[in-house]
């Protein structure tokens, strides 16, 4: 049985669907974080099946946790203080994306310009479109 220390301060990534941490955790910037961070993959899970589970110990104010939503909208992020749950939440997808996915549309002009950001905003549609040439980019699945 595998065993994972629990955390005193920061926060835990919960309900990540299986296989998804690596790409949450790129998109996020995880791996820049100057913090401990464990990933555990493929935890038995009652509800699905399996899951993963990303634990970040020590300051968490630069993560957009927006953005971990659009990767995962199932996740739940539990804050943690001196080894307790003080709060536990479901991240809202974030009205504007950058640079977390790419415009497709070959006109526009994120293909020309290589040095523009990608920028999506969420419509009422319930999907992303891209603020210079508005294409629509379904979310990911």
């Amino acid at each position: 049985m595998l065993n994972i220390d629990e955390i005193q301060n920061g926060v835990v990534i919960d309900h990540i669907k299986a296989g998804m941490s690596h790409t949450l955790a790129d998109v996020a910037g995880l791996y820049s974080l100057d913090c401990g961070v464990a990933m555990i993959k493929n935890v038995r899970s009652t509800k699905s099946g399996k899951k993963d589970i990303i634990k970040i110990e020590g300051d968490t104010s630069s993560i957009n946790f927006g953005v971990l939503a659009y990767i995962d909208p199932e996740i739940t992020i539990n804050h943690i203080k001196n080894g307790k749950i003080i709060k536990k939440e479901k991240p809202v997808l974030p009205d504007t994306l950058v640079n977390v996915m790419r415009c497709k549309n070959p006109r526009c002009i994120t293909s020309i310009e290589h040095e523009c950001d990608h920028i999506f905003k969420f419509t009422q549609s319930g999907k992303y479109r891209c603020v210079y040439c508005e294409e629509e980019f379904n979310r990911l699945k």
